[in-house]
């Protein structure tokens, strides 16, 4: 595990937000069958979450910037250093009482994120990376998988929900690379999508459509566990532009290819 005083400050937020997620976890089967149904419990769990680590980080580092899923931006009067937070990315998980779900944080510095931090609650698992520092869950440090062949790659993707463009495009994409590789799996919380592509359970992953707090702590996660990241297009957008495809140098490549043939 990294012990360095950045990393000491966001996971003492990320489990502090933890413990309440989890506390409120255990009342979605409750709230499954209540009239008035779960929704506005999970917004308020959510916005619960994010007060903790808003006040978490600003004691800890006054003056940085904020980027974030339910309060929006705050800039700060330190203008080199931004964190992008998801309180509780994988809401529909949450809300379904499905355990895949976590509390994404990152900080940026110069605009180039330099620590993430994505921690699941449910199965108590935390994914760490520093810039230079390497990437760990728990104790154990990670490494991006070793297949380097599509027909032998497991990969992650994100869906389009009700609502949202490019449902599409999405299905040309599936098509492609179903027909490509061993097996296609949807978690529905793009951090832990990020985070177990650097552990090596997926070799590959690619998501449009989403904000840069989804991906900047999974982003440095990746890049410290010896992988690789560009947007969908093959840029360095990711952030901007709100697509990734992300792996291991050979797959991430290949994966890459499929999808901007589709």
């Amino acid at each position: 595990m990294i012990r360095s005083a950045l990393m000491n400050v966001m996971t003492a937020a990320a489990l502090k937000a933890g413990r309440g997620l989890k506390r409120d976890f255990g009342e979605v089967e409750n709230l499954q069958v209540s009239v008035k149904g779960p929704g506005d419990f999970v917004t308020v769990a959510d916005q619960k979450a994010e007060k903790i680590v808003f006040e978490e980080l600003s004691k800890a580092r006054p003056g940085y910037g904020f980027i974030m899923e339910e309060g929006g931006e705050i800039e700060g009067t330190d203008k080199s250093h931004t964190w992008h937070i998801d309180p509780l990315d994988g809401t529909t998980n949450f809300l379904h009482g499905i355990p895949i779900f976590g509390v994404s944080i990152a900080l940026a510095r110069e605009g180039q994120i330099v620590a993430g931090v994505v921690y699941n609650p449910a199965v108590d698992d935390m994914f760490v990376a520093e810039r230079g520092q390497g990437a760990y869950l728990n104790n154990r440090r990670l490494r991006v998988s070793g297949r380097n062949k599509l027909p032998e790659a497991l990969i992650g993707c994100g869906i389009p929900h009700l609502g949202k463009s490019g449902h599409a495009r999405f299905s040309q994409e599936l098509s492609t690379v179903m027909g490509k590789v061993s097996n296609v799996r949807r978690l529905g919380a793009a951090a832990l999508d990020l985070c177990y592509v650097a552990a090596g359970r997926y070799d590959g992953y690619w998501e449009r459509g989403i904000k840069s707090w989804d991906i900047a702590a999974g982003l440095v996660m990746v890049k410290e566990a010896g992988g690789f990241t560009t947007d969908c297009d093959g840029g360095q957008d990711m952030l901007t532009k709100g697509s990734i495809c992300a792996g291991n140098e050979p797959i991430q490549a290949a994966l890459l290819n499929l999808i901007k043939g589709a």
